[in-house]
């Protein structure tokens, strides 16, 4: 029997996944404590926001999703789907935050990475999917500490994360007697 190109996509992420250290699961053998990283694949969520292709844990709380595409697709207007898929889980399942931080988009040859908890988030392309122990250290960092002159950013997640967003923080330079 021939593979659909879906199919073969998500083979080659399961692969993908399976090399950065997760653990891929089918929904109705799901183990979300089995190991650090654990990815369930078909997750229905909220009524409305459909199947999520993957749904990745962390620690035993979800924390981001996996959009599948067949080979040759164009990932860029893909964002929309995950952007709702990161929103659609079921009140009653433990999670880092709502909405989900992490959103991935891949087609098993190209992947693109959204990570929200960004000051300024937006899609790159990454060469394939973060360890679990990345994504912990991303959502267990803390955040900067906030005096004087540097500006509390407000987050949608509680938290500033980032290093780009601690150097926007800084305080001004002070220049005398450098010269």
């Amino acid at each position: 029997m021939t593979k659909t190109p879906e199919q073969e996509a998500r083979e080659t992420i399961d692969k993908m996944l399976d090399q950065s250290g997760w653990d891929v699961q089918d929904l109705r053998a799901a183990n979300i404590h089995a190991k650090k990283g654990v990815v369930i694949r078909e997750f229905p969520l909220n009524q409305g926001h459909g199947f999520a292709d993957y749904l990745l844990y962390v620690d035993g709380q979800a924390a981001g999703v996996i959009e599948a595409k067949k080979i040759g697709s164009t990932l860029t207007g893909v964002e929309i789907q995950s952007d709702k898929y990161k929103t659609g889980l079921p009140n009653q399942l433990p999670a880092w935050y709502r909405p989900l931080p992490f959103c991935y988009e891949s087609t098993g040859v190209e992947t693109r990475f959204t990570n929200d908890l960004e000051p300024y988030p937006r899609s790159r392309n990454v060469f394939s999917f973060h360890r679990p122990e990345t994504l912990a250290d991303w959502i267990n960092e803390d955040p900067p500490l906030v005096k004087g002159d540097i500006i509390e950013t407000q987050s949608p997640y509680g938290k500033p994360s980032t290093l780009n967003l601690r150097l926007k923080q800084m305080p001004k330079l002070i220049e005398e007697g450098l010269c």
